[in-house]
């Protein structure tokens, strides 16, 4: 379903994990024709990169991978900021087992802000999600990926275009059957593993060759990390980085700060 005619891009507003923000949490906007389509997460800090891009715009549409609050807190300020702005509610959309949990973290708290009365939910068009959504057009598909418990954490496609894992531990047998040749690879990825993310030495050992020569890296700790991620051959995400990904051979990119 997507507009043949189209460029497409997904631009970094930052790539960091959630210990260390010191590269910005990892959060990305899909552009359609260098306009902005859909912001998937939104961290602390997301919320002023992504106007710095935009001249100040808030986003249209949000896709949230999980609910760790390195990826969510934004979503807060962004309440306040579309209530003073008096913008429409905007689409949120959020896989159904995670709504408790976002309702819980973001939405219980009484009186979100004193004028008008206005809480949480108001800001916000919830789009529920099972499988697959439309937005501006575009069919994206979801699966449940390995990060804590189960069904904690989604990973998002743009079928022919790109894979976006979200945080998870190696998803073989996602990428080696779900995936197509076309798409580029986004994935979660530090220099060391753990119970809830992928490390480097997961890559060789869970992947074919294939698969790890689409990969773009983020999610990792540092600067240093990163740098070590590029050493050992992979490109990666930075803040203000955008990627093509129009083609197979989209993998490169452009560096905008």
């Amino acid at each position: 379903m997507t507009t043949p005619s189209a460029t497409y891009s997904l631009y970094f507003t930052g790539s960091g994990s959630g210990g260390n923000l010191s590269v910005g949490a990892s959060a990305a906007v899909l552009e359609r024709n260098n306009k902005p389509l859909l912001l998937i997460d939104c961290g602390p800090g997301t919320l002023n990169a992504f106007a710095e891009r935009y001249q100040g715009a808030l986003p249209s549409a949000i896709f949230i991978t999980h609910g760790h609050l390195d990826h969510i807190a934004d979503l807060e300020i962004l309440t306040v900021r579309a209530r003073l702005k008096n913008t429409p509610p905007i689409p949120l959309y959020v896989p159904v087992e995670l709504i408790p949990l976002l309702h819980q973290r973001l939405a219980t708290y009484p009186g979100q802000m004193a004028e008008g009365d206005h809480d949480f939910w108001q800001s916000f068009q919830l789009r529920p999600v099972s499988e697959r959504f439309i937005c501006e057009g575009e069919e994206f598909h979801i699966h449940k990926t390995r990060h804590h418990g189960p069904g904690s954490s989604y990973a998002l496609q743009l079928p022919g275009y790109f894979f976006y894992s979200g945080d998870t531990r190696p998803i073989p047998e996602l990428l080696h059957h779900i995936s197509l040749r076309s798409e580029v690879i986004f994935h979660d990825c530090g220099l060391h593993s753990n119970p809830s993310h992928t490390g480097l030495e997961d890559l060789t050992r869970e992947y074919r060759d294939d698969v790890r020569s689409r990969c773009v890296l983020y999610h990792y700790d540092d600067a240093n990390a990163g740098e070590a991620l590029k050493a050992a051959g992979y490109d990666i995400a930075e803040p203000g980085k955008c990627f093509l990904i129009n083609s197979p051979a989209s993998s490169s990119s452009t560096s905008e700060q």
